[in-house]
């Protein structure tokens, strides 16, 4: 495995929209390890294969609970539920944090590293990872959606950065 070098801020690759995934093999199964160790290394909660400058439809997540990481392959919005507005960061952004309004729930169709066909249903913080990193294969980054700048020392409370994680 090997820590990927992450695009930043201007990086015009971070605007382009990703490709479908069309071949499932060892040397996709490798970029999801890497991405994984990469997000991992960064602390993120979510990292999308253009974020490493591949443009394909893929997203890694790790929420750091029970169910380890997991990695998706051409997602799709199938239905969403409800809205929330919440703080998100983002490990191609720096220095800027800022609320988006997300669903609260939705569910995804996507394949697997195998190219099996899965079905997610996601809620809250969950929900909001997925929908930040779909939103990176379409060139769209949270600060096109915040409605204001996150101040922390306004915000003490806010529970989703208290630990440095980010989307």
């Amino acid at each position: 495995m090997a820590l990927l070098r992450l695009r930043k801020d201007e990086d015009p690759i971070l605007r382009k929209t990703s490709r479908p995934v069309t071949v499932f093999d060892k040397k996709l199964r490798t970029l999801a390890e890497d991405m994984i160790e990469t997000m991992h290394a960064e602390f993120g909660l979510g990292l999308a294969a253009v974020q490493v400058g591949k443009l394909r439809r893929m997203l890694t997540y790790d929420l750091y609970d029970d169910t380890g990481p997991g990695v998706l392959i051409n997602p799709e919005l199938i239905s969403s539920e409800g809205t929330c507005d919440g703080v998100e960061g983002c490990l191609s952004v720096t220095e800027t944090r800022g609320y988006v309004e997300r669903p609260q729930k939705l569910v995804i169709k996507a394949h697997d590293l195998d190219g099996n066909e899965v079905t997610i249903e996601a809620e809250d913080l969950f929900a909001r990872v997925l929908c930040h990193e779909m939103d990176h294969m379409d060139g769209i980054l949270f600060i096109d959606k915040m409605s204001r700048i996150y101040v922390p020392e306004e915000n003490e409370e806010d529970e989703e950065f208290e630990n440095g994680e980010e989307a």
